[in-house]
């Protein structure tokens, strides 16, 4: 992949990000969930984006998530994990930002995983 296309890709990916986010926003009752993924981690936050605040994050950087692998096994963990965060934490219910990704693979199993864990959206 040429620096050219890899670019286009970027401007692409961040058109679609903006264009979700003038219509999603998290609140107090129901904060925000993003996805983000580099070439080699998985991140997740859940935001009120009233305040500005993270209230809940896990990422396969951390020591207890760090052997779960860049798949869709160890993104649907990675779900699970978050999913249990945010119960613990009194978050029952969220909006889920897809970060411009597309609704497939690894962001679909984090998606999954949080649900199964007990969170709605």
């Amino acid at each position: 992949m040429s620096v050219r296309e890899l670019e286009d890709k970027l401007r692409k990916r961040n058109k679609r990000k903006h264009s979700v986010r003038k219509l999603i926003t998290g609140t107090a009752e129901r904060p925000r969930m993003t996805v983000f993924r580099s070439n080699l981690n998985f991140y997740v936050q859940i935001i009120d984006d009233s305040v500005g605040h993270t209230l809940v994050s896990a990422s396969t950087l951390e020591k207890p998530l760090k052997d779960l692998g860049h798949n869709v096994e160890g993104a649907g963990k990675l779900g699970e994990e978050i999913g249990k965060r945010a119960i613990e934490k009194g978050i029952t219910t969220v909006v889920f930002d897809r970060n411009g990704y597309q609704y497939h693979g690894v962001v679909k199993a984090i998606a999954d995983g949080a649900r199964k864990a007990g969170l709605k959206f």
